[in-house]
């Protein structure tokens, strides 16, 4: 069962970590990723960023446009925008770059999924409201079976995070505490 499943680790970079209270984001993240790479489940990282000149980011997308004038230069190569060391990939580990909020969203993840013949998701990350939701609401009209770390995503939000963990998510998801998913490795 685990060599179909996935962990996937999105938007869990240095400004994203800074901006959601650090540490508290990465012990649920890290011991994940441990029990993930333990246990033969696959962990995928997900990092948005984009290109010099801005290309990907049309003026008709609020959320992106707002996103570039509150946080500036959000290129591939600028260090704000790598993976938080606490959670480093390991070599082999495959790293995609999307462009929007969904990890789907203008990025090779289905390629990769579909490759290494991945049928179940774990989603964690860095935004529950943005990329956790958009990657959910998309890898379920995909027919993924999918898991949510409810400790292990972060929204600024505590009512938008409660109802969505509590509301919409179980409807998708089997929500799980970062513990009780790895019980459920054993």
């Amino acid at each position: 069962m685990n060599n179909k499943t996935a962990l996937l680790i999105m938007h869990v970079q240095n400004m994203m970590v800074a901006d959601y209270g650090g540490a508290e984001i990465i012990q649920p993240l890290q011991q994940a990723l441990v029990a993930a790479r333990r246990n033969g489940v696959r962990v995928i990282y997900v990092r948005v960023a984009f290109t010099d000149g801005y290309p990907e980011v049309n003026p008709h997308n609020k959320l992106i446009v707002a996103i570039k004038e509150k946080v500036g230069v959000t290129l591939v190569d600028d260090p704000k925008m790598q993976i938080h060391e606490g959670v480093r990939p390991l070599e082999g580990e495959p790293v995609i770059v999307n462009y929007r909020i969904s990890a789907f969203a203008g990025s090779s993840l289905e390629l990769v999924l579909r490759s290494l013949d991945i049928d179940t998701l774990v989603l964690t990350g860095i935004s529950t409201g943005g990329v956790v939701l958009s990657t959910l609401l998309e890898a379920s009209d995909k027919d993924y079976v999918l898991t949510v770390l409810s400790d292990a995503s972060a929204e600024l939000d505590a009512d938008l995070q409660h109802t969505l963990m509590e509301k919409v998510f179980p409807s998708k998801a089997k929500v799980q505490t970062t513990d009780d998913w790895i019980s459920s490795l054993s």
